[in-house]
């Protein structure tokens, strides 16, 4: 599967100002895995840059009069996307400039007639990953910083905006967040460390902890009967083999070193029920 991360750098916010895209950066994955390729420009806006954009991003109108113009850069920009899936955060904002520039393009008919797309989404699938986060931590910062620090992505080099750079972070980000089982979120969450005991462990209870929560719910399969009779007849083994020292037997068991750690009681019918569960086993077994 062919996936495009991408993302843009504007004039300004508001289409309806006549704000245009002066950068635009994409990372290319294929079948999850970075490929190493891109596609990244400068662009002149012909216009002025906001204050306030110009603060986020760092680019200034003088410093792209030499750059290429839109329509300069569009023949190799929808070689590199066409027919992939985009992966953009907050995919509303970056496509909306896209369809108005290609829309700029074939009001001006500096290009032949249909060689330009109506929308990006014509030629392409698109994923917004801010839409994702959102389902997968609800009630949270979703930015791409807020991101990047729950799912332990190194952005410290970010001091600006970037196209280019904000694509590969978000590439990094998409993969984790997408990742499945085998990917974990971290949070820094203060919880009280409740029923936690042993030396050292009181000046921890108010530190917070990092709590994991997963991209998806997992799957809960319980055992069957027949798997928890082997269980338990496992069990009764290990006890008799061990001389009645089996650690899922004992109706007390030391979690750390029993000397400087203080026990673990099971609940004495938790005790009942497990060694219950082990006779039956052995009867069964000499039956």
């Amino acid at each position: 599967m062919r996936q495009i991360v991408l993302d843009t750098e504007t004039t300004g916010l508001e289409l309806t100002q006549g704000h245009r895209i002066i950068e635009i950066g994409c990372v290319e994955l294929i079948n999850r895995r970075h490929t190493g390729r891109h596609f990244h420009h400068y662009l002149n806006p012909d216009r002025d840059i906001d204050a306030g954009a110009a603060a986020v991003h760092g680019l200034l109108r003088e410093k792209l009069a030499s750059a290429p113009r839109f329509g300069d850069i569009v023949p190799a920009l929808l070689e590199f996307i066409a027919g992939s899936e985009l992966i953009i955060h907050n995919a509303a904002f970056d496509l909306a400039f896209l369809d108005m520039e290609f829309a700029r393009l074939a009001d001006s008919g500096e290009t032949g007639p249909g060689s330009l797309p109506s929308s990006v989404r014509t030629v392409c699938a698109i994923l917004d990953t801010l839409t994702l986060a959102r389902e997968r931590h609800p009630g949270q910062r979703n930015n791409l910083d807020a991101l990047c620090k729950r799912y332990g992505i190194d952005n410290s080099h970010r001091d600006l905006h970037g196209a280019l750079l904000d694509a590969r972070l978000l590439a990094d980000v998409y993969l984790a967040m997408s990742g499945g089982q085998s990917v974990f979120a971290f949070e820094e969450t203060p919880v009280l460390r409740e029923g936690v005991r042993g030396a050292g462990i009181n000046a921890l209870e108010s530190a917070p902890l990092v709590s994991l929560q997963l991209p998806q719910p997992l799957r809960v399969i319980e055992a069957t009967a027949a798997e928890l009779a082997a269980h338990a007849q496992m069990t009764a083994l290990l006890q008799r083999a061990s001389g009645g020292r089996c650690i899922w037997m004992r109706s007390e068991q030391a979690l750390w070193h029993p000397a400087a750690e203080p026990a673990i009681e099971l609940s004495a019918p938790l005790a009942t029920i497990i060694n219950a569960a082990a006779g039956q086993a052995l009867t069964a077994g000499t039956a």
